[in-house]
């Protein structure tokens, strides 16, 4: 008996030795991806897809050094919208991202260093100022409070001064409260300030207040979104199809991430 006992003992230890000696190292890195369904893209509280359904998605890329890489795509009607008005139609229904950065902590503060370039596909008229854009930016996080600086290497989204002047340097200050309430809630609150160069009626202020909430594994977020943007019939934020660009509205975003 004592034999048996003694046997079964070694041949457990052989069958599970292995199993700790096969355990792998954390991956030094993550890849995720995320997929959304906004009821409307709004961009610096500016809409997109002029009060339509916009469909979002992009993947991730991060290394434990804080290096990291990402890309991110949502279609978009801003472009064509503009162009309808003109003799010469604008093609363009996408909006494509790239970025890249390094993240790190300083003490109790999260630090975020990075380029992004904006991407709009599509066939343009001949002398139409190219929307893609460049920015730079740099975010501070401390507890719930993030502050993000962004700094314009190109024309911004394509605007011109009114004297024809380009509209490179232009900046956004962003500050964002993502505040925990319990039972999975949080309470978001924003504030930017979209600074075009040499363009104070391009210039404005946004801001939302929402809620987000993880339930059936999805990510919900509603959100009501403003801004003091001059949208008005001939003013700079009003499209050819009679809308303001920058008013109120509520938005829902439903997110899928994996």
């Amino acid at each position: 008996m004592r034999k048996t006992i003694i046997a079964t003992s070694l041949l457990s230890a052989l069958v599970t030795a292995p199993a700790f000696a096969q355990e792998a190292p954390a991956a030094p890195y993550t890849f995720t991806g995320n997929v959304s369904l906004a009821s409307e893209y709004i961009y610096r509280g500016i809409g997109q897809t002029n009060r339509r359904p916009a469909i979002q998605g992009g993947f991730d890329f991060a290394h434990q050094s804080g290096f990291y890489l990402g890309t991110w795509a949502s279609n978009v009607s801003w472009l064509s919208d503009a162009g309808s008005a003109g003799a010469t139609p604008i093609s363009n229904s996408m909006e494509w991202d790239f970025y890249g950065g390094y993240k790190m902590t300083a003490g109790p503060v999260g630090l975020d260093f990075g380029v992004l370039q904006y991407y709009y596909p599509g066939t343009y008229p001949s002398g139409f100022t190219s929307p893609n854009t460049t920015e730079l930016y740099a975010a501070a996080t401390w507890e719930w409070l993030t502050f993000k600086y962004s700094y314009s290497l190109t024309n911004l989204f394509g605007a011109k001064t009114p004297d024809g002047g380009d509209t490179n340097g232009s900046m956004y200050y962003d500050l964002t409260a993502t505040v925990p309430v319990g039972s999975g809630f949080n309470l978001i609150g924003h504030v930017g300030y979209q600074d075009v160069k040499d363009f104070s009626d391009a210039s404005y202020t946004d801001w939302k207040v929402g809620v987000t909430k993880d339930f059936v594994g999805l990510s919900w977020a509603l959100s009501y979104i403003g801004t003091d943007a001059k949208g008005d019939e001939g003013q700079f934020y009003h499209n050819a199809h009679n809308r303001d660009l920058g008013s109120d509205r509520v938005v829902l975003t439903v997110t899928k991430t994996f």
